[in-house]
C-alpha cells in the first residue's frame, strides 16, 4: 500500500513528520507492506496533514490527521474525505504550473517523467533559440513575480545580446506576506523549475543558471540542492543536456533575508557578493546583469510554467485567461480566511468569487472588510470592488496590482489606519537606503500617519502629497508601490482615519 504524507513546510509545521513516522512505525509493528511517500502539499492547508491512501489507483484523502488517528487510518476506520481530486477546492482549479505538486514524489525523477516531466525540454532541444523564444512569446506568459512584464520580450532581449557568457537567474526570494507558491513548487516539484531554467538557457544561449533562494526556506533549499544533484547525475544538467550536445548547469545560492533583494537588480548585487541595493536602470539586466553579462531574471512561477508551455504548446496555454492576462495564476489565499491555501485558476475569476466562494469568507465568520492583493505593497480592495476580474489590466484600472498573487483577507475588526501605518513602517525597515523618496519618505510617512491618529486633520493632504512623491520618485517598486496600500486604505476606508480624530477629540 502506498501512503502519501506531505513534506511541505506548511504540512510539517502542522505535524506531518510525526504522522509519517507514526504510520511507518505502526505498519512495521503490524507487519504491513506499506510504502510511505513524502509528496508536496495539495495546497489545502486547513486539511494538513493531508494523508492520501492509494486504493486501486484512486488517492483517498484523510485530514487533518494526527498521530492518534494513525491506528484508525490503518484499520480503515478513519473517516475519509473521498477521492482527493474530488474535493471541491481542488476540483475547481485549472492546474497547469502545479499539475504535479502534491501528486508525485518531488525527488523521484522517474515519477516526474511519468507525469509529463522533461517532455517540454526534449521538444525545446530540437528547436532553435529563436523558436524557443517565439514559443514563450506566443504563449502570452508574463512575469509572475510582480510587474507582469512579458517573458518573451525579456528572453528575446537576452537572445539578441552579444556576449561570451549569458545567465539565467531565478528569483526565489519570496518575501511578500501571504505568499508561498514559490516555496510549494520548489518543495513539491523541483525538477519542474530545473527544466524551465534549462529551456530558458537553451532559448537565449545561456549555459549557467542560479536560483537565489531565501534563507528562511531551509526545506526548499535542501530539496532544490538535492534535485540539482540528481538532475546533473541523470544528464538533465551539465555539458550535454539529455544528450543534445548543448550545455546548461545551475546552482543554488542562499540570500540573507533582505526584502529588497526580491527586486531584480538588488538580487543581482547580492548574488555577486555585494550589498543588496537597487541599481539604476538603464542598463537593463537583460543587457548588463549578473557580472555585467546579459541575464534573464525570472520568478519561480514564470520559469516553472515554461515546461507545460512546451509540453502542450503555446496555443494551449494562451487559450486560458482574460485579455492580455494569458494562462493561469497560482493564487495564494491567506489571512482571516476559512479555506486558506493555493488555488490555481485561469485569469478572469472575479475577486468576490475567489474570496466568498473559493476561500469561504472569513475564518471568524465576520464580514469581509478588505482584501489586500499583491503582498505588503498591494492595494486594499473594498467589497464594492469584488466584481473586478483577476487580471493585470483589470486590477490596474481598479487601483490595485496582482503582484505575486498573494490574497490576504481581513474582517471588519481590522483598523485600516494601522494597516496603512504598517505599510510605511515596513518600507522604512526594508528600504535599501539608496534613494531619498523611499529612505526618508517612509519614515516621514509613519510620522504623518501617527499625526493623523492623534487627530491632526491637516496631515491627511500631507500624506497624500508624500505618497505621490514616493510613487513618482522612488528608484524601485519598494518605495514606488508603498503608496498603494496607504492610499487605498485612506480612499476606501476614510472612517478609520476619521475615527482616530474623533477619539482624540
Amino acid at each position: 500500500m502506498k501512503i502519501y504524507v506531505p513534506l511541505d513546510s506548511a504540512a510539517k509545521a502542522l505535524g506531518a513528520d510525526e504522522v509519517a513516522e507514526a504510520i511507518a512505525s505502526e505498519a512495521a509493528t503490524r507487519g504491513l507492506d506499506v510504502q510511505v511517500i513524502r509528496n508536496g502539499t495539495r495546497g489545502m492547508i486547513w486539511l494538513e496533514p493531508l494523508v492520501e491512501l492509494d486504493l486501486d489507483g484512486t488517492r483517498m484523502g484523510y485530514g487533518p490527521v494526527s498521530v492518534e488517528d494513525v491506528p484508525a487510518l490503518l484499520d480503515g476506520k478513519l473517516a475519509s474525505l473521498g477521492p482527493v481530486e474530488d474535493i471541491p477546492f481542488l476540483a475547481k482549479q485549472t492546474r497547469l504550473t502545479f499539475a504535479r505538486v502534491g501528486v508525485i514524489d518531488p525527488l523521484d525523477l522517474a515519477d516526474y517523467e511519468a507525469h509529463g516531466g522533461l517532455a517540454g525540454l526534449r521538444r525545446a532541444i530540437a528547436m532553435t533559440g529563436a523558436e524557443i523564444v517565439k514559443e514563450v512569446t506566443d504563449s502570452g506568459l508574463r512575469g509572475r513575480g510582480g510587474a507582469g512584464f512579458p517573458t518573451g520580450i525579456k528572453w528575446n532581449t537576452v537572445l539578441g545580446a552579444e556576449a561570451d557568457q549569458k545567465y539565467i537567474v531565478c528569483n526565489a526570494d519570496e518575501g511578500d506576506s501571504g505568499t508561498f507558491a514559490d516555496r510549494m513548487v520548489m518543495e513539491g516539484d523541483p525538477f519542474c523549475l530545473i527544466e524551465g531554467m534549462a529551456i530558458a538557457g537553451l532559448g537565449v544561449g545561456a549555459t549557467k543558471g542560479y536560483v537565489y533562494l531565501r534563507s528562511e526556506y531551509p526545506d526548499a533549499i535542501a530539496v532544490m540542492e538535492e534535485a540539482v544533484r540528481r538532475a546533473r547525475a541523470a544528464g538533465v544538467l551539465g555539458a550535454d543536456v539529455l544528450g543534445s550536445g548543448k550545455a546548461f548547469d545551475m546552482e543554488i545560492r542562499v540570500g540573507a533575508g533582505a526584502y529588497v533583494c526580491g527586486e531584480e537588480t538588488s538580487l543581482l548585487n547580492s548574488l555577486e557578493g555585494k550589498r543588496g541595493i537597487v541599481r539604476a536602470k538603464p542598463p537593463l539586466p537583460a543587457l548588463e546583469g549578473f557580472l555585467g553579462k546579459p541575464t534573464v531574471v525570472n520568478n519561480v512561477l514564470s520559469l516553472a510554467t515554461v515546461p507545460v508551455i512546451f509540453e502542450k504548446g503555446a496555443a494551449h496555454y494562451a487559450g486560458f485567461g482574460l485579455g492580455r492576462s494569458k494562462g493561469t495564476m497560482p493564487i495564494q489565499i491567506a489571512g482571516n480566511v476559512k479555506f486558506g491555501g493555493l488555488f490555481e485558476t485561469a485569469f478572469g475569476m472575479p475577486l468576490g468569487t475567489l474570496v466568498n466562494e473559493v476561500a469561504g469568507g472569513t475564518a471568524s465568520g465576520r464580514p469581509v472588510k478588505a482584501v489586500q492583493v499583491g503582498g505588503p505593497l498591494g492595494a486594499y480592495l473594498h467589497p464594492d470592488q469584488f466584481d473586478t476580474p483577476f487580471g493585470y489590466e483589470e486590477f490596474d484600472q481598479a487601483g490595485g496590482l496582482i503582484g505575486h498573487a498573494g490574497v490576504v483577507i481581513f474582517d471588519d475588526s481590522a483598523d485600516m489606519l494601522k494597516m496603512a501605518r504598517f505599510a510605511m513602517e515596513f518600507c522604512a525597515v526594508e528600504s535599501c537606503g539608496k534613494c531619498t523618496p523611499c529612505r526618508i519618505g517612509a519614515v516621514r510617512g509613519v510620522e504623518t500617519i501617527d499625526r493623523i491618529a492623534e487627530g491632526d486633520v491637516g496631515a491627511i493632504p500631507l500624506l497624500t502629497d508624500l505618497c505621490e512623491t514616493m510613487k513618482d520618485g522612488s528608484l524601485c517598486a519598494l518605495g514606488g508601490f508603498t503608496p498603494f496600500p496607504v492610499m487605498s486604505a485612506l480612499t476606501h476606508f476614510p472612517d478609520d482615519f476619521a475615527r482616530q480624530k474623533e477619539a482624540a477629540e
